[in-house]
C-alpha cells in the first residue's frame, strides 16, 4: 500500500482519533450528563479552532510556494532572454565579420582580376608592336 503523507490524510486521522477519545471520555466519565455536553462541545470547538488555524497555516504555506514559484520563473526568464541576447550578440559579430572577410575576398579578386587584364592588354600590345616591327623588317 501506498503511503499518504502529504498532511491531509494526517489531519484526517487526527480527527477520527479526536472523535474517538471523545466518544470514550463520555462513556468513562464521572460526570453529569450537562457537564458532559458541555465538555463534548468545548472539544469540538476546539478541534474546530485547531482545524481552521491548521487550514489558514496550509493556505499560507500554499501561497509561499506559488510565489516562490513565480520568483523562479521570474529569474529563469531573465536568465533566459541575457543567454538568447548574448547568442544573438555573437551570431551578429560572426556575421559582420564573415561579411566583412567576404567583401575583402571580393576586393582581392577583383584587383587579381584587374591586373590579369592588364597583363592581357600589355602582351597584346606588345605581340602588336612585335608583329609591325617584325612585319616592316620584311617588307
Amino acid at each position: 500500500m501506498a503511503n499518504n503523507d502529504n498532511g491531509v490524510g494526517g489531519f484526517g486521522w487526527f480527527l477520527a482519533g479526536l472523535g474517538i477519545g471523545a466518544v470514550v471520555g463520555v462513556l468513562y466519565a464521572p460526570k453529569a450528563g450537562k457537564e458532559t455536553r458541555e465538555d463534548l462541545k468545548a472539544g469540538a470547538l476546539e478541534a474546530k479552532d485547531r482545524a481552521n488555524a491548521l487550514y489558514s497555516q496550509g493556505k499560507e504555506q500554499a501561497s509561499q510556494y506559488v510565489e516562490q514559484g513565480k520568483q523562479k520563473g521570474k529569474e529563469y526568464l531573465k536568465k533566459g532572454k541575457q543567454t538568447a541576447n548574448e547568442y544573438a550578440d555573437k551570431g551578429k559579430e560572426y556575421y559582420e565579420k564573415g561579411r566583412t572577410q567576404w567583401t575583402q575576398y571580393v576586393d582581392r579578386g577583383k584587383e587579381v582580376v584587374q591586373n590579369q587584364q592588364e597583363a592581357v592588354a600589355a602582351a597584346v600590345e606588345a605581340g602588336k608592336e612585335a608583329y609591325s616591327n617584325k612585319t616592316a623588317e620584311i617588307s
